[in-house]
């Protein structure tokens, strides 16, 4: 069975006559259907075909929203400019939609006192209560500790009604 580019049935022909036509056409000769019985060929243009089907997967990977991690790392003797700096950038991190984990990383002594890391990150966390969610609660991987904070649903912003003022009848 040939079908031709606009869609019409051009009925069953040999092969060698439907490449004869597609070559008269100056079209290609492509199997669609190759399990049917008798196999179903069509005449197109593949090249172009080709070249529509990767448009295609192109514009569908744009509007694909894929769920990003970002890591935002701290120590633990941060200064307080330092400290806000990072906040900011966790700030705009929330704000695109992504998730964050937070980090704090000892080096040598200072794992003694994970208290101040876990100090770090509670604060920080309590920051974006607002913005963002608790994910993760602080673990730690090693000389890490993290946690992994996501930013909360957009609920629809409504404004609120002015309150209508009751008329009373004497």
């Amino acid at each position: 069975m040939v079908i031709d580019d606009l869609g019409e049935q051009l009925g069953n022909m040999p092969t060698f006559e439907a490449i004869q036509l597609a070559q008269e056409r100056g079209l290609d000769l492509v199997e669609v259907a190759p399990a049917a019985q008798p196999p179903v060929c069509r005449l197109m243009d593949y090249g172009k075909f080709r070249y529509l089907q990767t448009k295609k997967e192109k514009e569908g990977r744009k509007t694909q929203k894929t769920d990003l991690l970002r890591e935002v790392r701290f120590r633990p003797r941060i200064g307080d400019h330092d400290l806000e700096a990072k906040r900011r950038l966790v700030k705009k991190l929330l704000d695109e939609g992504s998730k964050v984990k937070l980090t704090v990383m000892f080096r040598g002594r200072e794992i003694t006192h994970q208290d101040i890391g876990v100090d770090l990150l509670r604060k920080t966390a309590e920051a974006f209560k607002d913005e963002a969610k608790l994910e993760k609660a602080p673990t730690m991987e090693g000389r890490r500790l993290s946690i992994i904070i996501a930013p909360m649903l957009q609920r629809p912003k409504t404004e609120k009604e002015p309150e209508s003022e009751a008329v009373i009848n004497a």
